[in-house]
């Protein structure tokens, strides 16, 4: 069965923007190459600071995924995230029907807001 899920990454800030690219299209080849899954959205919320220290760093870069995908895929996409060092934390959570429209409403909203600054 088709879920849809959220997953939010913290990537370690040493990395070049070129080696944050690479990590950030590693995770969405594996949702891409599954079966049945794709990815919904995509929000890349750039460097922050961290509410604690993680392997002595207080920043690290955050990107978002929101994507379909079987059940089944979860186990080994999570696998992926704890082998790779470049990962700090990562947070996989399944979407049920409110949650999905309310990010699809925040979305909305957000665009129109572009559409009206660029305008």
């Amino acid at each position: 069965m088709v879920n849809r899920y959220e997953t939010v990454f913290i990537l370690t800030p040493v990395l070049s923007d070129e080696q944050m690219k690479e990590a950030v299209n590693k995770f969405r080849g594996l949702i891409e190459k599954s079966e049945g899954a794709k990815v919904i959205h995509e929000e890349k919320w750039g460097l922050r600071k961290l509410a604690y220290p993680i392997q002595k760093k207080s920043t690290g870069f955050y990107h978002l995924f929101e994507f379909e995908a079987d059940s089944a895929f979860i186990k080994d996409f999570e696998v992926s995230f704890k082998r790779d060092e470049r990962i700090l934390r990562f947070l996989t959570v399944k979407l049920d029907k409110h949650m999905i429209a309310y990010a699809e409403k925040k979305r909305a909203s957000k665009e129109k807001v572009e559409e009206l600054t660029n305008s």
